[in-house]
């Protein structure tokens, strides 16, 4: 298995500032979780609490907000270097584009201060026109991930979707929890259908630090290897997720196959639906 090389495994979206969203709320939750991390073999994470692009536009309001998160970040980072030295905890944030053209200048907004910028639509749809907001961010000097495509309504033509956002110079982050069914069996089949078309760049856990939830990665790994996608699976969770914190851009993951599980799937997905 390519990932036992445990201490090379990045987590690029997660949520694990507490307090200051819907993910962990306090600090012992977000070392419960990061010792959860270890015990997967994650020892990089890149935390990325929610903000509002529109906030990016109000200078007083952003800034309050990334001294907040900045506090509460650091808190949490201290308590991690003293129980978990071994893990390297970074900051972005997940930026909602609930306008076209936010302000993405403040390298605390960026993933690690990087030209990356992990983005998602809102509401869980697909606004009109999302090809040339993508552009504009290219335009300004920034790298977006488009956070999750396999969660958004209207992606009934996913892969034209997607493939019009590579186009515009937008790389995809796939949740390991949607491999799996976590988010229903059409989030599972967009999910397979960009990774059978090569496109998706990394994956991540999302991961919003409560005791109650799953993180998914191991049973989205066994998913993939009973693909015989290992290679596939390296680059996702290991190499492209690195290059992120590297300032780089993704190596391009293989297609996956169909593959002999396809109708497992497909049977999978009836039986969830009928239940």
């Amino acid at each position: 298995m390519i990932l036992s090389d445990s201490t090379s495994l990045v987590d690029i979206h997660s949520h694990l500032v507490p307090g200051v969203d819907d993910g962990a709320k306090t600090v012992q939750a977000v070392l419960n979780a990061v010792e959860r991390f270890t015990r997967l073999g994650v020892r990089r994470i890149v935390t990325t609490p929610h903000i509002q692009g529109s906030t990016t536009l109000q200078t007083h309001r952003l800034e309050e907000r990334l001294e907040a998160v900045t506090v509460a970040f650091d808190r949490a980072a201290v308590a991690i270097r003293a129980e978990f030295p071994e893990v390297d905890f970074r900051r972005g944030h997940e930026v909602l584009i609930d306008v076209p053209e936010a302000d993405l200048s403040d390298r605390r907004l960026r993933l690690d201060g990087t030209s990356f910028v992990l983005i998602e639509w809102p509401r869980l749809q697909v606004p009109p026109g999302t090809p040339r907001v993508v552009r504009w961010i290219r335009d300004q000097g920034y790298r977006p991930i488009i956070a999750h495509p396999e969660r958004y309504g209207g992606m009934v033509n996913a892969v034209d979707v997607a493939s019009r956002w590579r186009a515009a110079g937008a790389y995809r982050q796939v949740n390991f929890g949607s491999l799996v069914g976590r988010y229903g069996s059409e989030a599972e089949s967009i999910a397979f259908r960009l990774l059978e078309a090569g496109l998706v760049d990394y994956l991540a856990s999302d991961f919003h630090g409560h005791a109650t939830l799953k993180i998914y990665q191991s049973e989205a790994c066994a998913a993939l290897e009973a693909r015989d996608a290992s290679e596939a699976l390296d680059l996702l969770c290991r190499v492209n997720p690195a290059r992120v914190l590297d300032d780089q851009e993704p190596i391009p993951v293989p297609a996956l196959s169909p593959g002999r599980n396809l109708m497992t799937r497909i049977r999978g997905m009836i039986k969830r639906e009928m239940a």
